[in-house]
């Protein structure tokens, strides 16, 4: 039986200075287009740039490549798509949609790919109290908690009379 298909192009806002269309005609492609739409929500509260401030990052300049904020929002993403382990990250960080929602089309190094690897993000997921040897993106455990209180309120004018946690 034959499908009905939309030829048609979808025009979404530019993202890093580049014209994002999506079409349905092949090329360089991925899976994860609705990726796109969640990227717009993040950038409408911040929420990326937000949560990124909670942590502090004890890594010397000169060797970073992908900062917080960066690893950060590739995390939240690949999440958002479905992605919960680190090793998707492998290949997703050669995703072109993943590099776009993340804000990176390419590495600022010729060794480095668009986005970093499971190695990196398990540095950030691991941070501790303390910078150590391994671990050098310590996570405010403090502000975290008071960013989402904070993030919650902001989605409302006046705090609510109650709140029912469903767990």
């Amino acid at each position: 039986m034959q499908t009905e298909c939309s030829a048609g192009a979808y025009e979404f806002p530019a993202s890093c200075g580049r014209h994002v269309l999506a079409r349905f005609d092949g090329g360089r492609m991925s899976s994860d287009g609705g990726v796109i739409l969640v990227k717009q929500v993040d950038d409408s509260l911040g929420f990326s740039r937000r949560f990124a401030a909670c942590f502090r990052d004890k890594r010397h300049p000169a060797f970073v490549e992908y900062r917080v904020e960066d690893l950060v929002r590739q995390r939240i993403m690949g999440l958002a798509l479905g992605y919960e382990d680190l090793n998707d990250h492998d290949a997703l960080r050669h995703d072109p949609v993943m590099g776009l929602v993340s804000g990176r089309l390419s590495g600022s190094r010729a060794n480095c790919a668009a986005l970093a690897g499971k190695s990196t993000l398990n540095r950030l997921e691991r941070s501790g109290q303390q910078a150590d040897r391994y671990c050098r993106i310590i996570a405010d455990h403090e502000a975290l908690a008071t960013l989402f209180v904070t993030l919650f309120m902001d989605q409302h004018e006046r705090a609510p009379a109650r709140i029912v946690l469903d767990v």
